[in-house]
């Protein structure tokens, strides 16, 4: 019984102890095999030893950076910032009115509210579309931002942008020159 066991693993162990042969065939190609080839001269090769991987106990995934908090103690926005508004030229809307995007991450929170402030000063409904419309803004050189509000209480701002609007106008039909 013993000797049965012992044979058994070795021919288990078979494979793992095989030779591997270099030789250069017909075509003068080099080939390999696990087997020498019939009448043609043939080297053996020493492997390296194989590599092994240890299993690792799996590791816990990162949790997110904690958001920065405001002074109402309202978690922040990763990301808050106006888009569609040109930076190095003018932004031409003829008759003042035009949409400016608003990208935030994550997405607005249902208590949240999101407004315009325009030179400065609140403009528009708050609201909970991440498109806002501008209507008849003069032409010129306009600053804007876009608040975060929950009720009243501004919970967090953008960075503000500056850009020029350009109105085309033309004047009554009887005062053209």
């Amino acid at each position: 019984m013993r000797s049965c066991l012992i044979w058994l693993l070795m021919l288990v162990a078979l494979p793992a102890a095989a030779q591997i042969y270099k030789y250069t065939d017909a075509e003068g190609n080099t080939a390999y095999s696990n087997q020498p080839p019939q009448g043609t001269p043939a080297q053996t090769v020493e492997l390296p030893p194989l590599n092994s991987v240890q299993q690792q106990a799996p590791v816990a995934p990162m949790a997110p950076p904690p958001r920065q908090r405001n002074d109402n103690n309202v978690q922040a926005y990763r990301t808050l910032q106006l888009t569609d508004i040109p930076s190095e030229e003018a932004l031409r809307a003829n008759n003042g009115t035009f949409t400016v995007g608003v990208l935030i991450d994550p997405r607005l929170r249902p208590e949240h509210r999101l407004r315009l402030l325009l030179d400065d000063q609140p403009y528009g409904q708050p609201t909970n579309v991440p498109r806002l419309q501008l209507v008849n803004i003069d032409r010129g050189d306009h600053s804007l931002a876009v608040q975060v509000l929950l009720n009243d209480r501004v919970v967090q701002q953008s960075p503000t942008v500056t850009f020029t609007l350009q109105r085309f106008h033309l004047p009554p039909a009887g005062k053209r020159p």
